[in-house]
């Protein structure tokens, strides 16, 4: 996949936390409203890959946006229904372990990505997505940023939003099968998963099979959790949006 041009910042370009100057120049240039777009779960073992598009209200940001990564679970759940009180429109989209293992993880991260900005109920005219790469197909032209999460606070809200929400999907997945607990480890290859997965084999529909070191193995889900396993990890499908009218 060819790559596109990257805004790629030096070391000491990154502020200490994102803010919003990029979203602001491109507002004086008329391409309101700015969505970010960011990605999580590119490197579990098992679970979707999920993404968020975020246009935020340049009048009302939420205070505290930072790079999921750099914040508690704590400060992510706060920020999280903060950015869904405040922000003009989000849209979450998710694709399966078995849609990973049918092309690759990069590719269905930036389809993710795609689809959640296509979800957004405010078309953006223009998008920063996190990374080297911009998502093919995207409804509007977009910048890709290196380290955007840490760089722009659009991109850290989509990585917040993000991070939760597939959190809360591998916790309940962790409820239907506990053996594996995947609440814990959101599918990361931890000590406790990789000798799960060889106690018990693989989670149909859930375990990437195309990862190491799952590639050799068959879906092996001990009775016992077979049927819950079938139940789906939320309710309303893998995708929704919101949308609020900036006050």
């Amino acid at each position: 996949m060819a790559r596109t041009r990257s805004d790629s910042p030096t070391l000491f370009d990154l502020p200490v936390r994102p803010d919003f100057q990029m979203e602001a120049g491109l507002l004086r240039e008329g391409l309101a409203p700015v969505a970010g777009l960011d990605e999580a779960g590119r490197g579990p073992l098992a679970g979707p890959v999920v993404a968020a598009a975020v246009i935020l209200d340049a009048n009302r940001l939420p205070e505290g946006l930072d790079d999921s990564k750099r914040l508690s679970a704590e400060a992510r759940d706060r920020l999280f229904e903060a950015i869904i009180e405040m922000a003009v429109s989000v849209s979450v989209a998710s694709l399966s372990a078995a849609s990973i293992d049918g092309s690759d993880i990069l590719r269905a991260s930036l389809e993710a990505m795609r689809r959640a900005a296509a979800g957004l109920c405010v078309t953006p005219l223009f998008a920063l997505a996190d990374g080297r790469d911009v998502p093919p197909g995207l409804c509007c032209p977009a910048r890709a940023v290196v380290k955007g999460d840490q760089r722009s606070q659009s991109i850290a809200a989509a990585s917040i939003v993000a991070k939760v929400t597939r959190d809360r999907m591998m916790t309940r997945a962790g409820g239907v099968t506990p053996a594996y607990g995947f609440e814990a480890h959101m599918g990361y290859g931890t000590k406790r998963h990789r000798t799960a997965i060889t106690e018990h084999g693989a989670v149909s529909r859930l375990h990437r099979m195309s990862f190491a070191p799952l590639r050799d193995l068959g879906p092996s889900l001990p009775a016992s959790d077979r049927r819950d396993a079938d139940q789906p990890l939320v309710e309303a499908g893998d995708k929704h949006a919101i949308d609020r009218q900036p006050a």
